[in-house]
């Protein structure tokens, strides 16, 4: 059995960026930039004005002094509007700065006299100009390779021209269940027969993660069959196994494994929940085996494939870390075992409060959380320390 910090190396070594895409801008949200972006165009593009009002020169703007409107400038196809001393353009927001002007004064500060202005406040030299490249300037770096295109990343892009982008590779994942005992929502139970869920938790999750499902199968607790479908998965990028990675009697994933070739990296990793942790590989596929139960097959995808599915889509190291954030607990929590406790708990107000049972199969409680807090092994954390946890709603993202 591995630490949990080892069995992330592990993980996270074995895998590599896939070939990159180019699509459209508009599709590349929550992508990752196949490599480093410049700026081609200043921003803003040229001086302009950031108010609606007169283009004037400001040493002529004394009090009691008209300045002679020559004419207009809206926002748009520059004019090439020139103006010398004593004299106005009318402006509106974002329009260029007409030549020899060198201020702005709002429209609130003004009277109008027929052709003539009358400036009721002090002027300064650049007051209510954008200049050009005061935000971006050519040649600057605008996106690093491996950096998550947000809606307002793609906006900046926008603005330099960019109309398609290459990111990092999109991986096809696989799922499989595995047990006698499940069956399909929809299905009438027989006695000691339970619904399977994970592998809706598990696509969801992928899906959020920004991969694609190429196939969900279940599986009856039979060597031939789970065979059969480990092999017709192994031309994804990624395979996610659910059940069977223990050592009982019918836990035969691992048998199977061995059967399609593949090879075992890491088995048991020292975090609760979710010891029973499997990854291993098979050519270019991933392998994942998780716990069937649906706390720890959720803590462990978040853990171990989470960060995986990243680093092949591309992303920074700083891409894959957990989101965190401080909180005070509200209650004494004990972990007297030997591995560290993700617990379960609601977080509202800057409080982590457990909800739930703690067990690895209570699926109503995880349902109820919105944040997970890691407990080290042999610890007290007491009620009111600040500690820091994991929020849920962002951590699958």
């Amino acid at each position: 059995m591995i630490s949990e910090e080892e069995a992330l190396a592990k993980v996270t070594k074995s895998v590599a960026a896939l070939p990159r895409v180019r699509v459209p801008l508009v599709e590349a949200c929550d992508r990752f930039a196949a490599s480093d972006i410049t700026a081609t165009i200043a921003l803003p593009r040229f001086d302009n004005s950031a108010m609606d009002g007169y283009a004037v020169v400001a040493s002529a703007c004394r009090e009691g002094k008209g300045q002679r409107v020559i004419g207009e400038q809206p926002a748009g196809l520059d004019r090439g509007l020139r103006i010398q001393s004593g004299e106005a353009v009318r402006l509106f927001t974002g329009a260029p700065i007409p030549a020899g002007a060198d201020a702005v004064v709002m429209q609130e500060d003004v009277r109008v006299e027929g052709s003539e202005i009358f400036v009721t406040t002090t002027v300064e030299p650049g007051e209510f100009i954008r200049r050009r490249g005061c935000d971006l300037a050519e040649g600057q770096k605008i996106v690093e390779a491996g950096e998550r295109l947000r809606p307002q990343t793609l906006a900046l892009l926008a603005s330099q021209g960019v109309a398609e982008i290459e990111i990092g590779g999109i991986p096809r994942v696989a799922i499989i269940s595995t047990g006698d005992e499940l069956i399909p929502p929809g299905k009438p139970p027989d006695p000691g027969q339970i619904f399977e869920s994970n592998s809706i938790l598990m696509r969801v999750l992928v899906e959020k993660c920004g991969a694609k499902i190429a196939s969900v199968v279940h599986c009856p607790d039979d060597h031939g069959a789970i065979e059969s479908a480990f092999r017709a998965a192994l031309d994804c990028d990624a395979l996610i196994v659910l059940g069977g990675v223990s050592v009982g009697a019918r836990d035969l994933v691992k048998p199977a494994l061995n059967a399609v070739g593949a090879e075992t990296d890491l088995w048991r990793v020292a975090v609760k929940p979710g010891k029973p942790f499997l990854f291993g590989r098979a050519g270019r596929c991933a392998i994942f085996g998780l716990p069937g139960n649906p706390v720890s097959a959720f803590v462990t995808f978040l853990l171990f494939v989470r960060p995986a599915l990243l680093r092949l889509m591309g992303a920074r190291d700083d891409e894959l870390r957990l989101p965190c954030v401080n909180a005070t607990l509200a209650t004494e929590l004990e972990n007297n075992g030997d591995r560290p406790h993700y617990v379960r708990g609601h977080l509202g107000d800057g409080v982590f409060t457990p909800v739930g049972r703690q067990e690895s199969h209570a699926l109503f409680g995880l349902s109820r959380a919105n944040a997970l807090l890691r407990v080290a092994a042999g610890t007290t954390v007491r009620g009111g320390e600040a500690v820091p946890v994991i929020p849920l709603d962002q951590a699958a993202i």
